[in-house]
């Protein structure tokens, strides 16, 4: 039993290095690395409360563990993933002397808005903790959702042929806009449904069943370009559910 009870924090643990392991690929700018530890930290964080549920032991440590290692994994490492994408060769406050034998010191402002991302999903998280009202589903995007966003586009710039998609990437003004709203998402009041099942009948999991099927389509045709498109859908249908259920 003692053992028994460790087993989800464990897996929660897991989440966390691989989380820290994705933000030392990420700060070395080995961004294609750091999506890959991040997805397998976000695949820990889905199965630690599955295996807590399970199990039977449910407990207060465990939630608090799992928010804190969401805070790495779905924070930090795309907080520093942005700050990456908006890296340019655009410097602001530029110093350089010959009386000082000191090199160029060139500080780029503008990544650091990519932070944002660490800001907002810490807040949310914290949120999230004393929030009784998210125990069968979510209020405002999950972190990991967000995260699965952000760490699609080093991917995508990798993998994909469409030329428009890597452009609008590639531009800071679609990296801001998005950082923004992300960040927005994760706090916002929108009630959004969750992938835990009571059962598993068609009658009360439709719009589930739907999100689920729709998305290994996506992710079967468009591959990483499908995963912006799959996190709208979910939001998109978790408004239709929520008018459904009013």
């Amino acid at each position: 039993m003692t053992f028994k009870k460790h087993i989800p924090n464990l897996i929660t643990l897991l989440n966390l290095f691989s989380g820290t392991v994705a933000v030392i690929f990420a700060v070395n700018n080995e961004l294609e690395m750091a999506a890959y530890f991040v997805f397998l930290g976000i695949f820990f964080d889905f199965f630690d409360g599955l295996a807590a549920r399970i199990l039977k032991v449910q407990g207060e440590l465990g939630k608090q563990l799992d928010s804190l290692a969401d805070v790495v994994t779905s924070g930090v490492a795309p907080g520093i993933v942005v700050y990456k994408l908006l890296q340019t060769k655009e410097t602001i406050g530029i110093l350089n002397t010959e009386i000082a034998s000191w090199e160029t010191q060139k500080i780029e402002l503008l990544p650091f808005f990519g932070l944002l991302i660490t800001l907002a999903a810490a807040y949310r998280l914290a949120k999230f903790n004393i929030d009784e009202r998210q125990t069968s589903s979510f209020i405002g995007l999950p972190t990991p959702a967000a995260a699965l966003v952000v760490l699609s586009l080093p991917l995508i710039l990798n993998y994909s042929t469409l030329e428009v998609v890597t452009t609008i990437i590639e531009n800071k003004w679609f990296l801001i806009g998005l950082t923004l709203v992300l960040s927005i998402l994760m706090n916002v009041e929108i009630p959004l449904f969750s992938l835990k099942f009571k059962d598993y009948s068609w009658k009360n999991n439709q719009i589930k069943y739907v999100f689920l099927i729709t998305t290994f389509i996506l992710l079967a045709v468009m591959q990483f370009v499908a995963v912006p498109l799959i996190i709208i859908m979910y939001i998109v249908l978790s408004i239709i559910s929520n008018n459904i259920k009013r």
